[in-house]
């Protein structure tokens, strides 16, 4: 097969690496405030089209390479479901650097490693649909035509992202100024109980909407009204003082409280049930794909690889093995650093051996189910929150069994870190693995060769692991966490799933979990499947999933509605424009300005909190006082906000006006 030319260089790693730390850090931000993490391949795509294409030489597998250093970003990030768990339990204080560091290193790793030999199952000799991965090789496809169409729908992508990046970047300022309100809250009595919304005005969980799409966003909002209109008032009800509670602070209070230690874990049961139900309907394919790659590989054994062409060239396998050799044993010697500075050096050799185990094991199952699930759903909708709330309660168990009992009651909180440690470098293999196979088919889109792509894919781990802990640092120093020990902080960041995940950890193993609240959810996760199984069947087109119900129902309201509202616009925007001229290149156009969105607030976001890190303020940028912020500011901010998103979707619906030939 012909040679492509340009592809794994020097100056399109470099400006891989470039993108992944920015996107990295404004996805750490914003996925410990939303509880989401975006998918960066389009962006990145775009941003490296544009930037290399006045240089000589440059070719479509170049620029693939950098968008597949740079999806490190949109993957490696989402540790931060785990490790802000270390923080919340008590266990750190903040996040040394080198062992958050090794965390990401090895697992990212990991996770490349063990998804190589799933390619030609799940990839090449696979009919999924690989929905990111094909629209990003129909960008780069688009982008890198020299004439005509090409160009134009290329600037006006390019257009598309950096407005959503500046309009939202600078909203956030304003609102850091406290000139614009940045949400809108309220409480109030619902039946015998007490309710409310935080309604965040925030262009970045708005773009989240819009890509998630608006059945995604159904499904949020269903959860949503199920914990707000049921979970809430209904436990808030039972509190013994509820008829004497008047004021606003206090009914705020209840509500908060209410949601947080009981309403959160009726949606963890959700989120638990919809993970199973989604595993077990890929039991057969996975295990029909596993198979599939172990001919491939014994072709290969018997000498026949070299007939290969260069697009079906991985990375050697004997390579394969060594690398992930050499990614598993360091995670056994920090075991057993951990083991001996937390007390529990008399237990070294169990917790090495099983935890090594359960990383190899656990680690290679996660892969497979990982690339199955961005085939068919895509890397950004996978459950992977679900996966690593199995993948906590599965060492925590063997924890239970093995060595609870032989393990005095003040050790509870370092088997619970301990759980934690293992599942975060599981999870950041699953992370990645979530993202190779998407990589690798828009790769065999554009006639890249895959062994070079996967080592781009090392080189972003390397980049996304060496960014991720300063920023985590940064952030916890600025904000801090919901739910750590200490004085609760005004601004303190959700992060979610960190909470749900140290929250199961505990209640596995110090027995303190309110199981009957799993429960409910439970049954609500089963009814819930039941409808969405009548819907595929009886509606096709619609859906109900189970896990997007779940996380409605555990994320505050603060992160749900705007993603309900972004969900509702982009349904609007792309029947609109889907009516006009060259109305799949302006639907292109709209998930371009939504991902600009994501990535100017979360890197303002970014800059604010290291000033509220420096300056020990918790608005060093505010202009006016509470009266104003309170007041007039949120209609100044709703307005605003309404008016901004009009104006960019309509930009937007009247961009390519040169009819295609």
């Amino acid at each position: 097969m012909k040679d492509p030319g340009a592809e794994l260089t020097l100056r399109g790693v470099i400006l891989g690496v470039v993108i992944t730390v920015v996107f990295t850090a404004a996805n750490v931000y914003f996925g410990l405030r939303a509880g989401l993490t975006f998918a960066t391949s389009i962006p990145a795509a775009v941003i490296s089209m544009a930037a290399l294409r006045a240089l000589m030489g440059v070719t479509i597998q170049e620029n693939n390479i950098v968008q597949t250093v740079a999806s490190a970003a949109g993957t490696l990030s989402s540790i931060i479901f785990v490790l802000p768990g270390m923080i919340m339990i008590g266990w750190w204080t903040g996040f040394p650097y080198w062992m958050s560091f090794f965390i990401c290193l090895f697992g990212g790793i990991l996770g490349v490693m063990y998804s190589i030999p799933l390619r030609r199952a799940l990839v090449t000799t696979s009919d999924l649909p690989y929905p990111e991965g094909v629209a990003c090789a129909e960008v780069l496809k688009c982008g890198c035509g020299t004439a005509g169409t090409g160009v134009e729908e290329s600037n006006a992508g390019l257009s598309a992202l950096l407005w959503g990046s500046v309009v939202s970047g600078v909203f956030s300022l304003i609102t850091a100024t406290r000139l614009f309100a940045s949400d809108v809250v309220r409480n109030f009595r619902l039946g015998a109980g007490v309710s409310g919304f935080d309604f965040f005005l925030s262009f970045a969980l708005f773009g989240v909407g819009h890509l998630v799409g608006l059945w995604v966003g159904v499904a949020m909002l269903v959860g949503l009204l199920i914990s707000w209109v049921w979970g809430v008032p209904h436990f808030s009800a039972l509190t013994p003082d509820m008829a004497h509670l008047t004021d606003a602070a206090s009914l705020a209070h209840l509500a908060r409280d209410t949601w947080s230690h009981k309403v959160r874990f009726v949606g963890a049961g959700t989120i638990g049930v919809a993970a199973v139900w989604t595993l077990g309907k890929l039991v057969q394919p996975v295990a029909a794909g596993l198979r599939s790659a172990l001919v491939a590989q014994r072709a290969r054994s018997a000498g026949q690889g070299a007939l290969l062409p260069r697009t079906e060239q991985d990375i050697p396998i004997g390579l394969v093995g060594l690398a992930s050799l050499v990614c598993i044993l360091p995670v056994g010697v920090m075991l057993a650093i951990f083991a001996r500075s937390s007390g529990l050096g008399a237990h070294l050799g169990f917790i090495v051996v099983t935890g090594v185990l359960y990383v190899a094991i656990m680690s290679f199952l996660m892969s497979a189910v990982c690339g199955y699930m961005a085939g068919l759903i895509g890397a950004s909708n996978s459950p992977l929150s679900g996966l690593g709330i199995l993948s906590v309660i599965g060492y925590a168990l063997i924890l239970v069994f093995g060595l609870r009992s032989e393990v005095s009651p003040e050790f509870g909180k370092a088997l619970v870190a301990l759980s934690l440690f293992v599942t975060a470098v599981v999870f950041a293999n699953a992370a990645i693995a979530n993202n190779n196979l998407q990589d690798l088919k828009t790769g065999q889109l554009v006639d890249a060769t895959p062994w070079k792509q996967q080592v781009a894919l090392v080189i972003g781990v390397v980049a996304g692991a060496a960014i991720i802990p300063p920023i985590l640092d940064l952030l916890n120093q600025a904000y801090g966490f919901v739910g750590a020990p200490g004085p609760p902080r005004e601004h303190a960041l959700p992060a979610p799933q960190a909470g749900l995940i140290s929250a199961l950890a505990q209640g596995v193993l110090q027995h303190n979990v309110d199981w009957s609240l799993i429960q409910i959810g439970a049954a609500i996760g089963v009814v819930i499947i039941v409808v969405d199984e009548l819907l595929r069947r009886f509606r096709p087109g619609t859906h109900l999933s189970p896990l997007a119900v779940g996380l409605g129902m555990y994320l505050p309201t603060q992160s749900t509605l705007m993603v309900v509202a972004g969900a509702v616009a982009g349904w609007v925007y792309d029947r609109h424009v889907g009516r006009l001229p060259r109305g799949e290149a302006k639907k292109q156009l709209g998930v371009l300005l939504a991902s600009g969105m994501i990535v100017g607030e979360g890197l303002v976001g970014v800059a604010v909190a290291a000033l509220v890190a420096f300056s020990g303020q918790d608005f060093p940028l505010g202009l006016v006082g509470d009266a104003f912020a309170d007041g007039a500011a949120v209609w100044l901010g709703a307005l605003a906000f309404v008016l901004v998103i009009y104006l960019l979707y309509r930009r937007q619906a009247r961009a390519l006006a040169t009819p295609a030939p």
